[in-house]
């Protein structure tokens, strides 16, 4: 989904108080970690996650990767937490201004 600069800057203000609820580790990006990235965006639509690799490419890479795993998009990265939106098609819950 192709989000304009408003529509960012509305999601990057409504996620400003959210806390990542899925942490990719160690283990890197699993199956598991999909799955539960998958069911946080389709019951919340805007998550964050931290993204736990020391190396910026590295973190990129698997920013990247779990972007294009998920069909959602970077709403911001900070640091290591990424800013995840996709919107569920049956139950939006977030109103976000037209383009």
């Amino acid at each position: 989904m192709k989000l304009s600069t408003q529509q960012i800057k509305h999601l990057r203000a409504q996620a400003h108080s959210l806390k990542p609820v899925v942490m990719v580790g160690a283990n890197g990006i699993t199956e598991n970690l999909m799955e539960e990235i998958n069911i946080a965006l389709t019951a919340h639509e805007l998550i964050k996650i931290k993204v736990r690799a020391e190396e910026r490419a590295e973190r990129d890479a698997l920013i990247e990767l779990i972007c294009k795993k998920s069909d959602a998009t970077p709403v911001q990265r900070v640091g290591h937490n990424l800013t995840l939106f996709r919107r569920n098609k049956n139950k939006p819950k977030i109103e976000i201004p037209s383009k």
